[in-house]
């Protein structure tokens, strides 16, 4: 079975890994500059390096069909500078799956394939897709619902370490962001953690630095640009997130579902 993923950040990721665990071919897709933070678990940084290893998995960059069919044959997965996703219409995948994480839809379609899959808010089940998936933290995160919408969209991040808005980082204002700490760095609140002209993004509390945007990303004033782990567990650095893996679970058992149960690699 071929999928499609849109985004290639530390969600997309976990849901890449589980379904190329799971026996089926992943093609990723994400912007030409990638605003992921968490780095060290998304595979959207082949685009920049060329390759991405995410715990067992490794993706390599594609540019045409033909370098997607050649990773494809080498088990790995292929991701693509394609913000457009204009791979969908060259190689026809069994699934798509929307992973931007956009909180709203901007340009996912029903009939982008036979299986149709979206998560988290600003889609519904029925409409654009066949099946959305929960994103939001709490009891229902990773239910696959079949009609209608997943949960609106608060601003407010999930608690870890009983912290929630406080581990986020966010760009202090436009410009390109120059970093300071490195993604695993133990850091303490007040830290200057990088700049955007001239102006400090600090952390707000004491943690492990998770996740940080990649240094010379041009940012937007309020862009999240980072992610303070107060567990403090530089470990959890490279291991895909609960939170991934459950949003990753939904999606399978949508694509598992829609399909009848008939999967495997080609």
């Amino acid at each position: 079975m071929l999928v499609v993923l849109k985004g290639a950040g530390d969600l997309a990721s976990g849901i890449a890994l589980r379904l190329h665990h799971s026996g089926m071919d992943v093609v990723m897709t994400d912007l030409p500059n990638p605003l992921a933070i968490r780095r060290t678990v998304a595979f959207c940084e082949a685009i920049r390096d060329g390759h991405m290893t995410v715990e067992d998995v490794t993706a390599k960059r594609a540019v045409t069909k033909e370098d997607v069919e050649s990773i494809l044959a080498e088990g790995a997965i292929p991701v693509l500078a394609d913000p457009e996703a204009n791979i969908i219409s060259e190689i026809k995948p069994d699934v798509v799956v929307d992973a931007i994480l956009a909180k709203r839809n901007i340009g996912t379609i029903i009939n982008d394939a036979p299986i149709v899959i979206a998560v988290g808010p600003g889609f519904s089940a029925g409409d654009d897709c066949h099946a959305v998936i929960e994103s939001m933290r709490g009891h229902t995160l990773g239910r696959a619902i079949y009609e209608g919408p997943a949960l609106p969209n608060t601003n407010i991040p999930g608690l870890i370490g009983g912290f929630a808005g406080e581990r986020v980082l966010r760009a202090p204002a436009d410009g390109v962001f120059e970093s300071v700490h490195k993604i695993g760095d133990l850091v303490k609140t007040g830290d200057v953690i990088g700049y955007v002209e001239g102006k400090p993004m600090c952390s707000t509390i004491d943690g492990v630095l998770r996740g940080l945007i990649a240094d010379g990303t041009p940012v937007r004033e309020g862009l999240k640009s980072g992610d303070v782990d107060p567990r403090g567990k530089t470990e959890y650095c490279t291991l895909v997130s609960d939170k991934a893996l459950a949003i990753a679970g939904g999606v399978l058992e949508a694509i598992l579902k829609l399909s009848g149960g008939s999967y495997g690699r080609n």
